[in-house]
């Protein structure tokens, strides 16, 4: 019976070090690729303006049922869905869903609209990169 104590009391300690020694070896980052594409959500090649750039990073929250106006982006645009679900419309009738973990590249002078999806608020970070004071988007004038 002491044989059997001894050797469980061994294989208990080896389990802990073999624990030990793998969360020393644990990564001291994890990176997830979210996304890798070379065009845009309308099917364009990704390109960015010539010269210094801005970048600039927002948080856009939108209430349930909320739709955008319809508009339109002169310069590269990126989103990631942190909360809830948002369809994109483009003007020329296709349209997806995003929901929340999804990266998303808009479209360049391409009209469209976003709309909210389902009871839950959507949260979006947005990233423009563009000229320096570029407008990042362009709202449709309203039909004459």
């Amino acid at each position: 019976m002491t044989r059997l104590a001894v050797a469980a009391i061994i294989c208990l300690m080896f389990i802990a070090s073999s624990a030990a020694v793998a969360e020393e070896r644990a990564p001291a980052e994890v990176v997830a690729e979210i996304a890798r594409a070379t065009k845009t959500a309308a099917g364009q090649p990704i390109n960015l303006p010539q010269g210094p750039l801005e970048v600039v990073a927002s948080i856009y929250t939108l209430t349930p049922g909320a739709r955008l106006p319809e508009h339109k982006h002169p310069f590269q645009r990126y989103a990631y869905v942190l909360e809830g679900a948002l369809r994109v419309q483009q003007a020329d009738s296709s349209s997806r869903i995003y929901r929340a973990g999804e990266f998303i590249i808009e479209s360049v002078e391409h009209w469209h609209y976003g709309a909210t999806v389902g009871d839950a608020v959507v949260k979006l970070l947005v990233i423009d990169q563009a000229p320096q004071g570029g407008e990042a988007t362009i709202e449709r004038p309203p039909a004459p």
